[in-house]
């Protein structure tokens, strides 16, 4: 190889000195001098929904979440159901949320046919995928049962129409209903187990149906007890009703 020729070993030495420059060049280090350089949870501490008026959710389609959610866990002699754990309220929180606008998704094309173990695939975001199908099913009731919406059906109508969804047997005009179906069951079931931070779940009561003690600081003395019942009271990361610290 003549001088006039840079073999592998230099061009790699050249791009190792251009990148160290650019990294160098590119990082801006601080010296800290009596602070604190960081707190506990800063980068991550969760938003903490509080009551208040409907942030995403029209009336109309408050009624239809209300009336679909109690159908899908209802109140029932075991304790309440979702819409008495405020899901509605955790729904909408999530859906005027960066989950909502599906901000931490992959959204832009090509829009080919997902397989069915790919999970979501539709080119609406959750958000947009609540509104079209809401609309969509309403007006499917309206056709079908003498100008009611869902909200004003029976329950057996309700269970009639959940179940088309989930089938795949109802056409919806500008969504997918099975997708929704699927979509609407995933939420509802996070909302009524989530934390009561993020809205649902309101007493805990997702937790207490099924013995779950939450949020606990130390699960060692447990870990061995398998199939025991603990018959402890359900923590939730901001404490519990009854907890007041000292």
């Amino acid at each position: 190889m003549t001088d006039s020729k840079l073999n592998r070993r230099q061009i790699l030495s050249v791009g190792v000195l251009v990148g160290s420059t650019v990294a160098l060049d590119g990082a801006h280090a601080r010296s800290i001098s009596g602070e604190v350089p960081w707190q506990p949870a800063q980068a991550d501490a969760p938003t903490i929904v509080t009551p208040g008026p409907l942030q995403f959710f029209s009336p109309a389609e408050k009624d239809f979440i209300d009336a679909a959610i109690s159908r899908l866990i209802p109140k029932d002699d075991l304790g309440p159901g979702a819409k008495e754990a405020d899901v509605t309220v955790f729904l909408d929180r999530q859906m005027a949320g960066p989950y909502g606008k599906g901000a931490h998704w992959y959204m832009q094309g090509p829009w080919k046919k997902g397989e069915k173990t790919q999970g979501y695939q539709s080119r609406l975001s959750p958000a947009e995928m609540y509104r079209a199908a809401i609309k969509a099913i309403d007006a499917h009731c309206k056709e079908k049962f003498a100008g009611k919406p869902f909200a004003q059906l029976d329950q057996g109508q309700q269970d009639q129409l959940l179940h088309g969804l989930e089938k795949g047997e109802i056409e919806l005009k500008g969504a997918d209903g099975k997708t929704f179906f699927k979509l609407l069951l995933q939420n509802t079931v996070e909302g009524f187990f989530s934390d009561p931070i993020h809205g649902g779940n309101r007493d805990m009561v997702g937790w207490k149906l099924i013995g779950f003690p939450g949020a606990r600081y130390d699960y060692r003395p447990y870990v061995k007890m398998h199939g025991k019942k603990l018959n402890l009271p359900p923590v939730g990361i901001k404490g519990r009703p009854d907890w007041t610290p000292s």
